[in-house]
C-alpha cells in the first residue's frame, strides 16, 4: 500500500508534520519553498508546551530571551496597564533550525507517486497553479521595523497601544534591540502619534518590511489527497500572536488526519472534521479580532476594519452551519473516532 506523503513548505507547520509523520513511519518527502522568514516572534507557553510534546525535547526552545510582562494602553484615551506574560523571542530561522535538526531525514519522493500532499506553503496550490481563492478580511499592513530600546526600557516587557488609524506592537529581540510593528502606516508617521511605546523607542526609525496583516484564509481546505496548513491555509492578524501556534496545531491535526486515512478510517469524514475544526479555529480568531478593533478605536481606520471582521465572521459562521457533530477528537498526537 502506498503509504508516501509529500509536504510542500519549510517553516513550521511542515517541519511539525515531517516530525509527526515520520515519527510514526511513514515515509516522507519535503519540497522546499524558500519564503522569508520573520526576524522574530514570540512563542507562548501553550506553543512551548506543544513543541516540546511534539519534538520530544524539554531543551529544545532552552537558552531563549524571555518576556514577562505585556504593557498595553488600547482604546481612546486608555492609560496603561501592566499585565503578566510569559515568552520566549526567538527569530523564525533559529526556530526553524532547531525544528529541522530535530525531525527525520525526508526521503525522495515525487507528486505523482505519493499517496497525500500536505501544501504549506502559499506559493502553490495542488495542482501546481498560482494560490487558490481565499477570504480576505481586511485591508490593513504591517510594518515590521528593528529598532534600539531606550536605556531604561524594560528588557523583559512587551508594549501593545492603540492609535488613531492603527496600532503598534514592540518587543525586544536581544539586548537593546527590539521588533517594532506597526499596523495602519509606517512606524514613523504612527510613533509621532504614540505615548507609550514612544517613550520606549530610540529615534531615528529606519527602514521597514510591509506585509498583510489582516486575516485570510483558502475557500478549499483539503481535498482528494491533500491538505493544507500553516500559512497555506490561513493567516492571522499579529495582534493576537496565535500564527506560530496555530501552525503547529493545524500541522499536528493534518498529520493525524493522513495516519488516520492511511490505517482505514473514512476520508471523507476525515477531510470533513479537519475542514470543520480549521473554519472554527479560524472563526474563532476573526471574533478575538472583533473585540481588539471594536474597542481600539472610533476611527475610519477601525471602523472600516472591523466591518470586514464582521463581514468574515458571517461568511464562516454560515460555511459552518448547520455543523454535524463531530466524529473524531484528537487525544495526543492521534485521532480518534468517537
Amino acid at each position: 500500500m502506498n503509504d508516501t506523503v509529500l509536504v510542500r513548505g519549510d517553516g513550521v507547520a511542515a517541519a511539525c508534520c515531517v516530525r509527526s509523520l515520520s515519527g510514526h513511519g511513514l515515509p516522507v518527502s519535503v519540497v522546499r519553498a524558500g519564503r522569508p522568514k520573520l526576524s522574530a516572534v514570540l512563542l507562548g507557553e501553550a506553543t512551548q508546551s506543544l513543541l516540546s510534546d511534539l519534538f520530544a525535547d524539554k531543551k529544545l526552545l532552552a537558552g531563549l530571551p524571555q518576556i514577562r510582562k505585556r504593557v498595553v494602553a488600547w482604546g481612546p484615551g486608555a492609560q496603561a496597564i501592566v499585565l503578566p506574560h510569559s515568552a520566549l523571542v526567538i527569530s523564525e530561522n533559529d526556530l526553524l533550525e532547531r525544528l529541522w535538526a530535530r525531525a527525520q531525514t525526508p526521503i525522495e519522493v515525487t507528486r505523482n507517486t505519493a499517496a497525500w500532499e500536505i501544501i504549506s506553503s502559499r506559493m502553490e496550490d495542488p495542482g501546481g497553479n498560482e494560490a487558490r481563492d481565499e477570504g480576505r478580511f481586511g485591508s490593513r499592513s504591517a510594518f515590521v521595523s528593528h529598532v534600539q530600546l531606550k536605556t531604561a526600557a524594560d528588557r523583559e516587557s512587551c508594549w501593545a497601544e492603540s492609535l488613531d488609524a492603527g496600532w503598534l506592537f514592540l518587543f525586544p529581540v536581544h539586548g537593546a534591540s527590539a521588533c517594532l510593528i506597526s499596523v495602519g502606516g509606517p512606524a514613523p508617521s504612527q510613533i509621532a502619534e504614540s505615548r507609550l511605546i514612544a517613550a520606549q523607542v530610540e529615534a531615528p526609525i529606519t527602514s521597514a518590511a510591509e506585509f498583510p496583516a489582516y486575516p485570510r484564509i483558502l475557500s478549499e481546505l483539503c481535498g482528494s489527497g491533500w491538505l493544507a496548513c500553516g500559512t497555506a491555509a490561513m493567516t492571522f492578524d499579529p495582534l493576537c500572536g496565535e500564527g506560530v501556534a496555530n501552525a503547529v496545531r493545524e500541522a499536528i491535526l493534518a498529520s493525524a488526519v493522513i495516519r488516520a486515512a492511511v490505517q482505514g478510517s473514512d476520508v471523507e469524514s476525515l477531510l470533513a472534521h479537519y475542514n470543520a475544526r480549521l473554519m472554527s479555529g479560524f472563526l474563532r480568531h476573526l471574533q478575538m479580532c472583533h473585540h481588539y478593533y471594536s474597542t481600539g478605536g472610533t476611527g475610519p481606520f477601525w471602523s472600516s476594519e472591523l466591518q470586514l471582521l464582521q463581514r468574515g465572521i458571517e461568511s464562516l459562521s454560515e460555511r459552518l452551519h448547520p455543523s454535524p457533530s463531530p466524529r473524531y477528537r484528537l487525544v495526543g498526537f492521534e485521532l480518534v473516532a468517537i
